[in-house]
């Protein structure tokens, strides 16, 4: 099968022709159909989420079809279309999985990280971390759902009752999140670059009621604030930006070093809190969601080689919305 491949952080992807992966027990095989790319590909591929096995597929955003099963693997037929999140194995004994925050599990295995993702032709997955998705939507369009839309429901959730919300950072996650935030009758403000006129167009397209520059101070104050860029100033920018009682949401899961702020900026009872990873009843809530919104994704198609052109465009924040890649 054709795949490419990470051999060194901080190198591009190397185009490699791979045996085709052979289902273990529990593991289904998939014939990948498209795979998102996200800005946590972009932390592994630089170095910046410093374990990844290697050589390593990278690709966690992937759409498949299921060409064959393993052994004990069940609940999944041949033919039928799933999707394969980040969070690619847990234990299912620790505390945190006994508690059903198996997103905190220490022994977790993270798909195209620890595991090798979907950008290739083929990848097997464990059958229980794959979800079943329904027919309807095409394929490039449903792969942003399984991380962008994954990890932005689990942000939002964390700002609760939150009735105004500021999204810092209008990519692949927030272009997601402010669907579901006016559906359920949130008012949104979108913070960007402050030269990132497309994407400040593209937010108030999509009910943004304001759309500024990260540091500009917001019409008024916010109830909470997802920062989905990876950028540790925002933090206390955001602080300053949520009125008392308010949440700010660090929704990567790699993020440049927060700096010092006065004790102020935090009083009132605001929180600093950080979504990590996913569980699987994340995604069942979303996927059930999603259809009802309806949540649509724009997306950039790249084939499967030219990967590396992919995720330059999202590292000089070039792609409006999700770049997705077909094999």
């Amino acid at each position: 099968m054709r795949a490419m491949v990470l051999e060194r952080a901080g190198q591009p992807l190397v185009p490699r022709e791979l045996a085709e992966p052979v289902p273990g027990p529990g593991e289904l095989l998939l014939e990948v159909r498209a795979c998102g790319i996200c800005r946590t590909d972009l932390h592994v591929v630089d170095g910046e989420l410093t374990r990844p096995k290697l050589p390593l597929v990278p690709g966690h955003q992937v759409v498949g079809r299921v060409l064959a099963a393993g052994p004990g693997a069940a609940g999944l037929a041949i033919g039928s279309r799933v999707g394969v999140p980040w969070l690619g194995w847990t234990c299912g004994a620790c505390p945190a999985c006994r508690r059903g925050r198996e997103n905190l599990c220490p022994d977790a295995r993270f798909t195209g990280y620890d595991r090798d993702g979907g950008f290739a032709e083929r990848c097997v997955a464990d059958a229980r971390y794959c979800f079943p998705l329904p027919e309807g939507t095409a394929d490039r369009e449903a792969a942003p759902l399984l991380c962008a839309g994954l990890i932005g429901y689990r942000a939002l959730s964390m700002a609760g009752d939150a009735a105004t919300l500021g999204l810092y950072g209008f990519g692949a996650a927030a272009h997601i999140v402010i669907q579901l935030a006016r559906h359920q009758g949130r008012r949104v403000f979108a913070f960007t670059r402050r030269d990132d006129l497309p994407a400040q167009r593209f937010a108030r397209a999509l009910g943004a009621e304001w759309a500024g520059a990260s540091d500009e101070t917001p019409p008024e104050p916010l109830d909470a604030a997802l920062l989905f860029a990876p950028v540790g100033a925002l933090v206390p920018r955001a602080l300053r930006a949520v009125a008392p009682g308010g949440t700010v949401v660090c929704a990567g899961i790699h993020m440049s070093d927060i700096p010092s702020f006065p004790y102020a900026d935090l009083w009132g009872e605001r929180r600093i809190v950080s979504v990590a990873n996913l569980t699987r009843r994340d995604g069942e809530e979303f996927l059930a969601l999603a259809p009802r919104v309806p949540v649509r994704t724009e997306v950039t198609v790249f084939p499967l080689a030219a990967a590396n052109e992919a995720l330059a465009a999202l590292r000089e924040g070039r792609l409006v919305g999700a770049g997705v890649l077909e094999p």
